[in-house]
């Protein structure tokens, strides 16, 4: 769906002169023409309405010429990260059944945004950082672009400041830079995944950093499962994300895969190492969370059970008590989510 051309010159009366400045979350480039006019461009915005996939504007398509050729270049990983004009993405190559070369790059922010800023109800907030003092897995799903990552520094970042410890992330690519002292007792270390290596590698040796917090990007391979189950079960506090519609959804697909590497045992590692899981989706109100956190020390804990005993699809009950009670307990109404 296109602009009407007068909308579009209104837009764009004003419009910045160089790419760097352009408001954008997503750009899409065509290697194999040079870049010259084959790019378009999603904006950040949350509201669908507005959220087309528009021609990049002539003002940038020499920089989007540039970037095709460097990118065409450089062709070895096709999904890592790349950083033009200052501007760090993660990109994807695909090549398209009409022959055609294709890259998007995903804007990536320079900066780690505070718990705060990210939006979330302030007793959310809270317990949330309160998970830092905590061991286990902390598990994030949702739909691709909807801030998965986002959030998962934002706590690492939080924690850290904190509580101190070490910390150690394993991505790929790696996307926000927090490598280095995190506040006056934390050190981050960021470790970049090699195309050809399994995500279980360095999870493994992870461990022997003893590690207060891990961050792994995404869970990707059976054995990597394994190992993130391992940790979340020896005294580390892990956080890591998963493509799922859900959070009963997130459980079955870390268990489907930790499952291939460990058979049965994968339910009783996830049941005695979550923390807490949650279902993150993004809008232009802000962010909304289906949520779930276990008692700490308890093993009896009606979500354990039932992860144990593997009837997931139970828990979607809980998750609805539990909301309710925390909100009634800050003086929420659990419907209308507004403070009475």
């Amino acid at each position: 769906m296109n602009l009407p051309s007068k909308e579009t010159s209104k837009e764009f009366k004003e419009a910045p002169t160089r790419l760097r400045d352009l408001p954008f979350m997503d750009l899409y480039v065509r290697l194999d023409s040079g870049g010259l006019g084959q790019a378009r461009y999603r904006s950040p915005g949350r509201d669908y309405t507005n959220n087309w996939s528009r021609i990049l504007p002539d003002q940038f398509r020499t920089e989007s010429g540039i970037i095709a050729k460097e990118l065409l270049q450089n062709l070895e990983n096709p999904d890592s990260s790349y950083q033009y004009d200052g501007i760090r993405f993660r990109q994807s190559y695909q090549r398209l059944a009409n022959g055609q070369q294709w890259v998007i790059l995903r804007r990536i922010s320079s900066r780690v945004p505070s718990l705060e800023e990210l939006s979330f109800a302030s007793h959310i907030c809270e317990h949330l950082r309160r998970l830092g003092q905590r061991d286990g897995l902390i598990l994030i799903s949702g739909p691709t672009g909807h801030g998965k990552t986002t959030t998962s520094f934002a706590l690492l970042a939080d924690y850290l400041k904190r509580f101190g410890g070490v910390a150690l992330t394993i991505e790929d690519p790696v996307e926000y830079m927090l490598d280095g002292p995190v506040g006056d007792y934390g050190y981050c270390y960021q470790v970049q995944v090699e195309k050809d290596e399994d995500w279980a590698t360095p999870l493994k040796r992870a461990l022997r950093w003893t590690p207060r917090f891990i961050l792994v990007g995404e869970v990707r391979s059976p054995r990597a499962a394994e190992q993130i189950l391992r940790a979340a079960t020896t005294g580390h506090l892990v956080i890591t994300t998963i493509h799922a519609g859900s959070v009963e959804e997130s459980f079955m697909g870390l268990m489907h895969l930790a499952e291939q590497s460990i058979g049965h045992a994968a339910n009783y590692m996830l049941a005695q190492g979550l923390t807490a899981a949650w279902h993150q989706t993004l809008s232009s109100s802000g962010p909304y969370l289906r949520y779930i956190f276990t008692e700490e020390n308890n093993n009896g804990d009606p979500v354990r059970s039932l992860i144990r005993e593997n009837k997931v699809g139970m828990i979607n009950s809980y998750i609805d008590r539990q909301a309710a009670r925390m909100d009634v307990s800050r003086g929420v109404d659990p419907v209308k989510g507004k403070r009475v």
